[in-house]
C-alpha cells in the first residue's frame, strides 16, 4: 500500500484525467444497458431447457406465446384488432378465440400469438400495444410482456430510490464531515462507480443473457459500498490533514482506510463469487454485477478519490455547517464502559431480541417470482391474474414428456411402448388427460390402430396426427397435471417421474419440471456456496488477526442476525405488516442477502476488532482495549451503517416485489450487525473471553498483534 499511496500522490492529475476518459467512455455504454436486459434470470441449462428447445426444433412448438386478453369486448372488436395485429406480420400464427370455444368465456376472452426463435420479442411488444392502443378492455400479457414492464418498473424504482436514499445519505454525511464538499464527494465516487460498472456490463452483455434485475443489484450495491469506503478513506484523511500535510495526509489514509477498503472488499468479493456454484443466470448475473462494482468501488476509492483529496487539499472543509468534534466523545466512552460492566446481561439481551425475530423463519415459503412481482397497476398483471381468475390457468400445469426409441414409433412394438406409456401416466392420481395418438383419435387400441391404417381414407388423417406425436424416433407425451405449476406437490412429481422406468429413455419438461430444476440446483449448491463463504471468511479473519476464537464468534453471530433478518422478512412480507400485501418471499432472496451481507457485515467486524487489537498491542489490556477500539470507532461504524441502511432500505419503497425485498434485506440485516451484534454482542463477548480472545493454537512465543489500520 505504501507504494500504491506514492504513485497516487505523485501522479493524481494523471489518474484524474485516467478517470475521467474512462467515465466519458464507459457512460455512453452505459445508456445502452437497459435496453439489452430481458427475463427475470430464472434459467438453467436442465432437462426443460432441452426439452423447450426440441419441442421447438422438432414438433413446431412457438419459441414465444404472448397472451391478447378482451374483457367485456364485442366479437367485431376482437376480430378487428387481431387483424391489425396480423397486418404487423411479427406472429407466426395467431389463435383466436372466435375460432376456439376453450378460448373464450362469458365476458372475457383471449388470443394466442405465437412467435418463431428468430422474433425480437421486445419489438414485438412494443409494435403490438401500438397497434391495440386506445381500445378499451384489449391488453398484451404474457412472459416477454411481462417482463418489460418488469425492465420498466425497475427503472421507475432506481429513480425513486435514488431519489430518497440519496438525500438521507448526504444528510448523514453532512453529519460526519460538517463540510458540503466532504459530504459531496463520496456521492460522486459512488455515481462514478455505478455508471462505470454499468458501461461494463453492456459490454458484457454481447456474449450473455443479462437479467432485469441487473438494473437495480447493480446500483444498491454500488453506492453504498462506494459511498462506505468514501466515508472511511476521508475520515482518515481528515484526521491526518490535521496534524500533517495534504501528501502524508492522504498516503497515511491511503495505508490505513484503504488496507481496510480491499480487505472488505475481498469478502463481500467472495460472498458475490460463492454464488457462482449455482447455475442459475440470475445468480450468475448478480455475482458478475456484484463482483465489477465492487471492484470498481475499489479502485475509485484508493485511486480516484485521494488523487481528488490531493487536488482539494485543505478546501475538503470548504463550506462547513457543523463543527464535527475531532476524536472519541464522552457519550460513546460511557456507552463502552456500560457494557463492559454488564457483558453477560448484554449478551442475554442481544440473543432474546435476535431469537424472537428468528422465530417466524420457520414459516418461510420460497417461491420463484412471476407475474405477481410486478405492480398492480400494470396492465400486464391484470390481465394475466383475470385470465388465471377466468380460465383456472393456475389450477393446472403441463408437463411435456419427449422419449426416445432407437427403433422408432412407428412398428407394433413401439406403439405397444406408446401405450404403456399412456397407461402408467393415466394409472397416476396428479395426472388429468394425456395426450397420444390413441388418444387424440379415440382409437383405444393398437390392434385397432393397426387396422385403421389399411383403410386409405382413414390412413390420411391419422398420418399427420402421428406426425404431430412422432418425429423419427423422438415421441412428444404432453401430459396435464391437476397441480398448480408453481406448487411443491408438482415439483415432486417431475422429480419423482424423473427417477422412473418406462422402457426407454425420456426427458421431461415445462413448468413443473423448470421449477423442480431451478429449486434443486439451489438447494443442492447451497452447502457449497455455506462453505466457501464461512471458510474463506473463517481463514483470512485467522489470518488477520491470529486468533481462533475471534473468526468464530463472528461467523457464529452473523450466521443469528442473519437468521434474525430472514424472520423479519417472513413477517413483514408473509404476514403482510407494515402495510405490505401478503405474499411469498423471493427464492433468491435467502441466497443474495446472506452472500451479500455476510460480506459486508465483516467491514465493520474487521473495523471494529482492529481498533481493539491496536490497542491491545499498546497494554495488553483486553477490557481497556476493548472500550477504546468501541469509542474511537462506533461513529464511523454507524455513520457507514447509516448511509447503507438509506441506500438499500430506500428500495422498500419500490414496487418491484423481489428488489423490494432484497433491499429490506439488506437494510435490516445491517441494521442488525451494526446495532445488536456490532454494539452490544462482540464488545460483550470480547470482554467475557479475555485474553483468550487472542489465542492462536501452536503460536510460539509472546504475542505480536499485526497492525491493520
Amino acid at each position: 500500500m505504501k507504494g500504491l499511496s506514492k504513485i497516487v500522490t505523485r501522479h493524481y492529475k494523471v489518474i484524474l484525467g485516467i478517470w475521467l476518459l474512462l467515465f466519458a467512455a464507459l457512460a455512453v455504454l452505459a445508456i445502452r444497458l437497459p435496453g439489452l436486459l430481458e427475463g427475470d434470470g430464472f434459467s438453467t441449462d436442465g432437462e426443460h431447457a432441452e426439452v423447450m428447445d426440441e419441442l421447438t426444433k422438432t414438433f413446431d412448438f412457438p419459441a414465444e406465446s404472448l397472451f391478447v386478453v378482451f374483457d367485456q369486448t364485442s366479437d367485431d372488436t376482437i376480430k378487428e384488432t387481431l387483424q391489425e395485429i396480423e397486418k404487423l406480420e411479427i406472429a407466426e400464427s395467431i389463435q383466436s378465440p372466435l375460432e376456439d370455444d376453450a378460448l373464450y368465456k362469458d365476458h372475457v376472452a383471449y388470443a394466442m400469438l405465437h412467435f418463431d426463435s428468430d422474433a425480437d420479442m421486445t419489438s414485438a411488444v412494443d409494435d403490438i400495444r401500438e397497434a391495440i392502443d386506445g381500445e378499451k378492455g384489449v391488453t398484451l400479457t404474457g412472459g416477454a410482456a411481462i417482463n418489460k414492464d418488469i425492465n420498466s418498473a425497475s427503472q421507475k424504482d432506481l429513480a425513486s430510490a435514488e431519489a430518497i436514499g440519496l438525500p438521507i445519505a448526504i444528510i448523514v454525511l453532512l453529519l460526519a464531515f460538517g463540510s458540503v464538499v466532504a459530504a459531496f464527494i463520496p456521492l460522486a465516487i459512488g455515481i462514478v462507480t455505478v455508471v462505470s460498472a454499468f458501461g461494463v456490463m453492456t459490454l458484457f452483455s454481447e456474449t450473455m443473457d443479462l437479467s432485469i434485475f441487473v438494473m437495480n443489484i447493480i446500483p444498491m450495491l454500488g453506492l453504498a459500498l462506494s459511498i462506505d469506503f468514501a466515508l472511511l478513506l476521508i475520515n482518515r484523511y481528515k484526521e491526518e490533514l490535521a496534524k500533517n500535510s495534504t501528501i502524508d495526509a492522504v498516503q497515511t489514509a491511503i495505508q490505513t482506510a484503504g488496507r481496510s477498503i480491499i480487505f472488505s472488499a475481498i469478502c463481500v468479493f467472495i460472498g458475490l463469487g460463492a454464488m457462482l456454484v449455482m447455475q442459475v443466470e440470475i445468480f450468475q448475473n448478480i455475482a458478475l454485477g456484484g463482483m465489477l462494482v465492487v471492484t470498481i468501488a475499489v479502485l475509485s476509492s484508493i485511486t480516484l478519490l485521494p488523487s481528488i483529496l490531493m487536488l482539494l487539499k485543505e478546501r475538503i472543509n470548504k463550506w462547513t455547517i457543523i463543527r464535527v468534534k475531532p476524536g472519541a466523545t464522552t457519550k460513546w466512552r460511557n456507552f463502552a464502559s456500560f457494557v463492559m460492566k454488564r457483558p453477560v446481561t448484554l449478551i442475554l439481551v442481544a440473543l432474546i431480541l435476535l431469537g424472537i425475530g428468528i422465530i417466524p423463519v420457520k414459516n418461510m415459503e420460497l417461491t420463484i417470482p412471476q407475474v405477481d412481482s410486478l405492480p398492480k397497476t400494470y396492465d400486464s398483471r391484470q390481465a394475466y391474474e383475470l385470465m388465471d381468475q377466468e380460465f383456472g390457468l393456475g389450477d393446472q400445469s403441463t408437463v411435456y414428456m419427449i422419449a426416445e426409441r432407437t427403433d422408432g414409433w412407428d412398428s407394433t412394438a413401439g406403439l405397444e411402448d406408446i401405450k404403456k406409456i399412456e397407461e402408467r401416466l393415466l394409472e397416476d392420481n396428479d395426472v388429468t388427460t394425456v395426450d397420444t395418438i390413441f388418444t387424440a383419435s379415440e382409437i383405444p387400441t393398437v390392434e385397432q390402430w393397426e387396422q385403421s391404417l389399411m383403410v386409405p381414407e382413414v390412413e390420411a388423417q391419422l398420418s399427420p396426427l402421428l406426425d404431430t406425436f412422432v418425429q423419427d424416433n423422438k415421441l412428444l407425451v404432453p401430459v396435464t397435471l391437476n397441480l398448480n405449476g408453481s406448487s411443491n406437490e408438482a415439483q415432486d412429481w417431475a422429480r419423482e417421474w424423473a427417477e422412473k422406468d418406462l422402457g426407454v429413455d425420456f426427458k421431461l419438461g415445462g413448468q413443473p419440471k423448470f421449477n423442480q430444476e431451478i429449486f434443486d440446483e439451489i438447494f443442492d449448491k447451497v452447502g457449497w456456496l455455506l462453505a466457501i463463504i464461512l471458510g474463506s471468511t473463517f481463514i483470512i479473519l485467522m489470518i488477520a488477526f491470529r486468533s481462533i476464537l475471534i473468526p468464530l464468534k463472528a461467523i457464529i453471530m452473523n450466521i443469528i442476525g442473519l437468521a434474525s433478518t430472514f424472520g423479519i422478512l417472513v413477517y413483514i412480507f408473509q404476514y403482510g405488516h407494515f402495510g405490505i400485501e401478503e405474499t411469498t418471499i423471493a427464492l433468491i432472496i435467502p441466497v443474495i442477502v446472506f452472500s451479500l451481507v455476510f460480506g459486508l457485515s465483516m467491514d465493520y467486524e474487521v473495523f471494529l476488532i482492529s481498533r481493539i487489537q491496536e490497542e491491545y498491542m499498546k497494554h495488553q489490556n483486553n477490557t481497556l482495549a476493548t472500550v477504546d477500539g468501541l469509542t474511537s470507532t462506533s461513529k464511523i461504524i454507524t455513520s457507514a451503517a447509516l448511509i447503507m441502511i438509506v441506500i438499500t432500505g430506500a428500495f422498500a419503497f419500490t414496487e418491484v416485489m423481489p428488489v423490494k425485498q432484497i433491499g429490506v434485506g439488506i437494510a435490516i440485516a445491517v441494521a442488525i450487525d451494526a446495532s445488536i451484534i456490532r454494539l452490544l454482542l462482540v464488545p460483550s463477548l470480547m470482554k467475557l473471553f479475555g485474553k483468550w480472545n487472542w489465542w492462536l493454537p501452536f503460536r510460539k512465543g509472546p504475542y505480536k498483534a499485526k497492525k491493520l489500520h
